[in-house]
Formats: C-alpha cells, sequence, structure tokens
C-alpha cells in the first residue's frame, strides 16, 4: 500500500530494489550448484557403472521369478483349497450358531402347541410369555420368527376362548348339581350335629358317673354303646359322602382365572363370574309353585340354595379375589331376604302340621348348615318363630276336628268299670281321684263320659306335638316352657272352648247330654293342675318360678259350663213352650172339668223327670234350672191368660185354669230339687195365683181399696193386667148371656163389671199419667 500510495516514482524505485535482490539470489544459487556439481558428476559416474550390475540382476531375478511361480502353482491351489474349505468351515459354524439360537424358540413353541393340545392353557401362556420375552428377540430378523409372532395373539384369544368355554361349562354344571351339594353339605351338618348331641351326652354321663356311680352305672353303659354306635354310623358313612370339590371339577376356575389373570384380564373375568353367579342365584331361589304341596319341594329348594352358597364360600377360600366375603354376605342378604319371603308366602298355603314340622326341621337344618360356612342366620331362626305361630294355629285346627270327632262318638253317659282292670286303664289316661267311689264295688261308674279321658290325652298329645317344634330351635327351658304354655293356652280358652260353645249349640244336644257336659267340663277343669305339672316336667321349670304362665283352663271349662248351663234353661224353656202351644183351652167352658188339663201334667211329668237328671249337677245349677223352668211356665200362663187374640173368658176357662196353676204349685211345693227354702220356689207361681184367687173370689172390693199397700192381699196383681182379663170376661157375658137384662143379677153382675172396669181405667190411666 506504501507503494502505491507514496511518491509518484515510489513504484519505480520498488522494482529497481526488486531487481537488485533477486540478481543477489541468482548469485547465491549459481554459487551453491558451483559447490554441488562435481558431486553430482560423481554420483552420475556411479550410476554407470552399477548399470551393466543391474541388468544381470534382472536377468537374474527373472529367471528366479519364472522359477519360483513354476514351483508355487501346486502350494496356490492347495491354498485356494484350504481357503475354501475355512470358508466353508466358518459358514457351517455360523450356521450351528443360528441354529442353537433358533431350536430352543422352535422346541419352545413346539410344546406350546402340545400344551395347546392337551389344554395346559395356563402353562401355554407361560411358554408364550417366555417366547416374546426370552426366545423371539434373539431370532426377531427371521421370517419364521414373524409367523410365530403373529400367531401368538391368536393364540391368546382362541385359550380364552375355551378357558370361558371351560367356564360357562362349569357354571352349568354346579348348576345342575347345587342339589346334590347342598344335600351332601346338609347331611354332613346333620350327622356332625348328631354326634355333638352324643358327645354332649356321653360327657352328662360321665359327670353324671362321677357324682352318682353306683345308680348311674347302667345308664353310663347305654349311653356308651349308644356313642359308639353313632362313631360306628360316622365311620361307616365317612367314605359314602362326598364334599363339593368331589361332586364338581373346580379346575376349570382356577383354570380360567389363572389365564385371565396372566391375560391382565383379571377384573373382567372377576365381573364376568360374579354376574353370571348372580343369575345363578336369582333362578335358585326361584321356587315352584306347587313347593308347598310336598316336604320333597321344600328340601329340593333348600338343597340348591345350600349347594350354591357351598360352591362361593370354596371358591372364597381357593381364589384369591374372585369372590370377597363383602361380595358373598351381600349374596347372602339378598338371599336371605328373597328366602324369608318366599318360605311365609308357601308356609302360609301349608295346611298340615306334619307338613310345617318338616319345614321347620329343614330351615333348622339349612341354617346350621351355612352358619357352619359362616352365614349370619339369625333372621331365619326369627322366621321359626313366626312359623311356629302358624304350626300351632295348624295345630289348633287339626286338634279342633280331633275334638269334634270325640264329641260326635261320645255317649255322654257315665263311664262304666266292670273290674280293676278297666278303672286302672282310665285312670291311666285321665288322673281322677274319688275316694267314695274307690270304697265302692265293681262294677260302678265314673261320673264323667268317654270324650274326658279322651280329651285330656289329646291335649297331651298337642303339648307333645307343640314341644316338637320347638326342638333345636336353640332356645332355653324357660322360653320353652313358656311357648308350651302359651300354646297349649290357646288350645284350651280357643280350640277348646269354641268346639264346647258349639256342641252345647247343637240342636241335637238335649238336657241329659248338657248335664253331662256339665260334669265333664266340672273334671275337665281339676286336671289343669295335673297339665301344668306335665308341662313342668318335660321342661324341668318349676311352676314357682316368676315368669312361668299359668293355665288358663279354669276360665275356659267355666265358661263352657256356664254356657251349658244357660242352654239347659233355654232347653228347657223350649220344651215348657211346646207343652204349651198344645193346650187346648175352651176358653167359652161354662165350668171346668174338675181335673187338670192333660198337656199340664204331661209337662210336670217331664219337668218331674228331668229334675232327678239333675242329681249329679251342683246344687245351684239345679236349682237355677227348676226355678228359670218354673218362672218361665208361669210367665208362658199369664201370657195365655193375657193374649191379644183371645177376646172371650169365661168363668168357667178361669176356674179350668186355676186347676192348673194348682198342680203347678204342687209340683213347686213338691221341691223337685233339694234345696229350695220354704216355699221359695212356689213364689214363681204367685203372680197368677193372686189374680186367679181375685177372679176366683171376685174380691174387687177388697184389691181396690188395698191397691197400693204393702199389705194388700193382692199386692202382685197389676191393674191393667186385671183390666185386661176383666174386659175378656164381661165380652164372654155380653155374647153368652143375651137374656142377662131380664134377670137381675146377672144385671147387677155386669153392671159391677162395668163398675170395676171403670175404676181399673182409672188407676191404669193414673199409673200411666204419673209414670
Amino acid at each position: 500500500r506504501s507503494v502505491y500510495d507514496d511518491q509518484p516514482n515510489a513504484h519505480q524505485k520498488f522494482m529497481e530494489k526488486l531487481d537488485a535482490c533477486i540478481r543477489n539470489h541468482d548469485r547465491e544459487i549459481e554459487k551453491m550448484c558451483n559447490f554441488h556439481h562435481q558431486g553430482f558428476v560423481d554420483a552420475i559416474t556411479e550410476l554407470l557403472k552399477v548399470r551393466a550390475d543391474a541388468e544381470k540382476l534382472k536377468v537374474q531375478v527373472t529367471d528366479t521369478n519364472r522359477r519360483l511361480q513354476d514351483a508355487g502353482k501346486e502350494v496356490i491351489a492347495q491354498t485356494e483349497e484350504i481357503i475354501r474349505c475355512r470358508v466353508q468351515q466358518r459358514n457351517i459354524t455360523t450356521v450351528v450358531e443360528k441354529l442353537q439360537l433358533c431350536l430352543p424358540v422352535l422346541e419352545m413353541y413346539s410344546k406350546l402347541k402340545e400344551q395347546m393340545s392337551v389344554k395346559r392353557y395356563y402353562s401355554a401362556l407361560k411358554t408364550m410369555e417366555q417366547l416374546e420375552n426370552l426366545y423371539l428377540p434373539r431370532v426377531s430378523q427371521y421370517r419364521f420368527c414373524q409367523i410365530m409372532i403373529e400367531n401368538l395373539p391368536k393364540l391368546r384369544e382362541e385359550i380364552k376362548e375355551i378357558s370361558m368355554s371351560d367356564l360357562k361349562d362349569f357354571l352349568e354344571s354346579i348348576r345342575k348339581h347345587s342339589d346334590r351339594i347342598g344335600e351332601t353339605a346338609m347331611k354332613q351338618a346333620q350327622q356332625q350335629k348328631t354326634f355333638s348331641a352324643a358327645l354332649q351326652k356321653q360327657n352328662n354321663v360321665n359327670y353324671g358317673r362321677n357324682m352318682h356311680l353306683g345308680r348311674n352305672r347302667i345308664l353310663e353303659s347305654k349311653n356308651e354303646i349308644t356313642l359308639k354306635r353313632t362313631f360306628e354310623d360316622e365311620d361307616e358313612h365317612e367314605e359314602e359322602i362326598l364334599t363339593a370339590q368331589d361332586l364338581v371339577d373346580f379346575s376349570p376356575v382356577y383354570r380360567c382365572l389363572h389365564i385371565y389373570s396372566v391375560l391382565g384380564d383379571g377384573e373382567i373375568f372377576e365381573n364376568y363370574y360374579r354376574k353370571q353367579r348372580r343369575k345363578q342365584a336369582r333362578l335358585v331361589l326361584q321356587p315352584q309353585s306347587s313347593m308347598h304341596e310336598t316336604v320333597e319341594g321344600y328340601r329340593r329348594y333348600f338343597s340348591q340354595i345350600v349347594g350354591f352358597f357351598v360352591v362361593e364360600d370354596h371358591i372364597l377360600h381357593v381364589t384369591q379375589g374372585l369372590v370377597t366375603r363383602t361380595y358373598t354376605d351381600e349374596l347372602w342378604n339378598m338371599a336371605l331376604s328373597k328366602i324369608i319371603a318366599v318360605l311365609r308366602t308357601h308356609s302360609s298355603y301349608c295346611s298340615d302340621p306334619d307338613l310345617v314340622l318338616e319345614l321347620k326341621n329343614l330351615i333348622v337344618v339349612f341354617a346350621d348348615t351355612l352358619q357352619g360356612y359362616g352365614f349370619p342366620v339369625n333372621r331365619l331362626f326369627d322366621l321359626l318363630f313366626e312359623i311356629r305361630d302358624q304350626y300351632n294355629e295348624t295345630l289348633l285346627k287339626k286338634w279342633s276336628g280331633l275334638f269334634k270327632d270325640i264329641f260326635e262318638a261320645d255317649n255322654y253317659s257315665p263311664i262304666p268299670v266292670a273290674n280293676e282292670e278297666e278303672y286302672r286303664i282310665v285312670i291311666s289316661k285321665f288322673p281322677f281321684q274319688d275316694p267314695e267311689l274307690d270304697k265302692q264295688s265293681f262294677p260302678k261308674k265314673l261320673p264323667m263320659s268317654q270324650s274326658v279321658p279322651q280329651i285330656y290325652m289329646q291335649v297331651k298329645e298337642f303339648i307333645y306335638a307343640s314341644l316338637k317344634f320347638s326342638e333345636s330351635l336353640h332356645r332355653s327351658s324357660t322360653e320353652i316352657d313358656d311357648m308350651l304354655r302359651k300354646s297349649t293356652n290357646l288350645l284350651l280358652t280357643r280350640t277348646l272352648s269354641s268346639c264346647l260353645q258349639n256342641l252345647i249349640k247343637k240342636p241335637h244336644i238335649g238336657l241329659t247330654e248338657l248335664v253331662q257336659i256339665i260334669i265333664n267340663t266340672t273334671h275337665l277343669e281339676q286336671a289343669c293342675k295335673y297339665l301344668e305339672d306335665f308341662i313342668s316336667n318335660i321342661t324341668n321349670i318349676s311352676q314357682l318360678t316368676v315368669h312361668t304362665a299359668r293355665l288358663y283352663g279354669l276360665s275356659t271349662f267355666k265358661d263352657a259350663r256356664h254356657a251349658a248351663e244357660g242352654e239347659i234353661y233355654t232347653k228347657l224353656n223350649q220344651k215348657i213352650d211346646e207343652f204349651i202351644q198344645i193346650a187346648d183351652y175352651d176358653w167359652t167352658m161354662s165350668e171346668s172339668d174338675g181335673r187338670a188339663s192333660g198337656y199340664l201334667m204331661d209337662l210336670i211329668n217331664f219337668l218331674r223327670s228331668t229334675f232327678q237328671v239333675f242329681t249329679h249337677l251342683p246344687g245351684k245349677v239345679a236349682q237355677t234350672a227348676c226355678m228359670s223352668a218354673c218362672q218361665h211356665l208361669s210367665m208362658s200362663l199369664m201370657q195365655m191368660l193375657l193374649d191379644s187374640e183371645l177376646k172371650q173368658i169365661s168363668m168357667g176357662a178361669i176356674q179350668q185354669f186355676n186347676l192348673d196353676v194348682i198342680q203347678c204349685e204342687l209340683f213347686a211345693s213338691s221341691e223337685p230339687v233339694p234345696g229350695f227354702q220354704g216355699d221359695t220356689l212356689q213364689l214363681a207361681f204367685i203372680d197368677l195365683r193372686q189374680l186367679l184367687d181375685l177372679f176366683m173370689v171376685w174380691d174387687w172390693s177388697t184389691y181396690l181399696a188395698d191397691y197400693g199397700q204393702a199389705t194388700s192381699k193382692y199386692l202382685r196383681v197389676n191393674p191393667s193386667t186385671a183390666l185386661t182379663l176383666l174386659e175378656k170376661m164381661k165380652d164372654s157375658s155380653k155374647k153368652n148371656n143375651i137374656f142377662a137384662q131380664f134377670r137381675k143379677n146377672d144385671r147387677d153382675k155386669q153392671k159391677l163389671i162395668e163398675t170395676v172396669v171403670k175404676q181399673l181405667r182409672s188407676l191404669v190411666n193414673g199409673m200411666s199419667q204419673h209414670t
């Protein structure tokens, strides 16, 4: 830049200096060449000398090479062969190495195919896993490996489908075999319960042996024999009884669970299994419409349910997570609600107590079996108390029929006993005690009829039948005692009382039968204390216990006795009405026949014979019946006189009627039933007597003068009654005495009647106004 930028001649000066520098360098080069030139000449000279030797050497080398080439041809051929063999050997080694990698893959795939063919699907899945993770990555570059990789998912799907098909077959199998599984489980539970009971009994015997060794030696040996037989029976049936695992092959479930778990679809499998089992549970819990008709229907129903839950319990304990305790508890609660509803509905159709009892026993075995598998069954025992009430109802219906049959077959006569043996037979059936009767010689008669010991025995049979239902309910003796007493009270107060009431109301039951019924109820009432002792002996609960209920038989038989007494009074009155209805008075007769009417004498004879039958009745009953009959007879006779359809009555008819009343009074005074004081029975006819005396003696002045006074001779004569009867006589006098107006006495009498009628009417009107 300085060359171009400085003075104008700077470039020329630079070129001059550069040329000078070049000339200096040329001189130095020339000096150096001159210095080395001699060496170069010497070297050329040496080369020229070597040239001839080099030519000679070249010839020699060429010849040697030719000779060497000819000699090495064979070596080259062998060397090439060696090289080829070495390459082949290397290839073989490579192939061997690759085959050693492929052979395990092929062996595993062959093993996989074999496992598939023999249905070892879980092992096949494990083999697939090894192939995918360990073997196939080593040989993934080969085409056959790609084919295998593509086939493995298909094989997995095939395994899933096959295992699911096996699971469906398994579910169908347990559905078919659930009743058999349940029946086996229930049988095992029963045998276990029997064994436990026998063992407990043996323990009690051993305890008793320690306390009373000498006395109980025979009893102990008997119980040991019983327990030994129980053990032997258990041993004999031990091999015959099959478990759920023996009846059903659970391997499809395990296999399918493992397969789906390995495939990562365990949750899908669990949901499917639970869903299917819920459907099966609904089918199992659906009863047959005719299940209530036979015990086999109930047994099959319970067996299916037990079989279902035995399988679920087995699955719960042998698998992990397929079903859980929460799931089984939820399923059981749902099933229990359905079972209780079904049993309530179907048991309500059962009218046979034996079938209800069988149902109870099945429910107990059913509950004990499932309780042994850990399922809560308290609600089932609560249901049994409801069924117990229904069982009692069916028992009451059955015993109602038995009581009716006994009453229908009874002859309502005292039981004749010809000898001591017959007497003891009756006493063995009914607790009868009568020291006075014991002193009498045979033959003799017991006061009750044949129905009394039969009723007593049937009540005891009812207690036994009620006790059967109380067994195995896991209740205390006090509760069982209370249940027995309550059911027996229902039998006495409702069933037997109703049968007695219906019996008493039956038309064909006459007075003799009613009297015997009263006697029977008296003896049955006295036997109630023996029934209480009978219940106490069964339950070992003393009657002195505070909470022990009492039997209500006393009130039952008292009510029946009162109803029979009332029916006696009613039938007596009906019989009196029948006699009264055949009375045929000639109300216009001029004078009486001089003797009592025939119908009345027949009536009195009937009453007299009837009251003789009442000798076995309590005194008050006979007296009340007699008084009631006399009062009804008096009232009926009074109504006959005052009948509105009767328009006229002559004095002769009054006289005839008076003769009949006299016979009634004579009957009353004859004391047809002992125990009346004075003329108490005659007072039943006092109204009739005073009325007839008034008309017979025609003492109207005394009646009218003393009316209203406590000392009146005709105190029981009502003015309206006297007026009605007097008007009937007045009309009769007018009709029968057409010419009475021509006779002074008749005219006076007619005027007197009219005057008395007016005075009686004024009395009646005064009484009505006062009222």
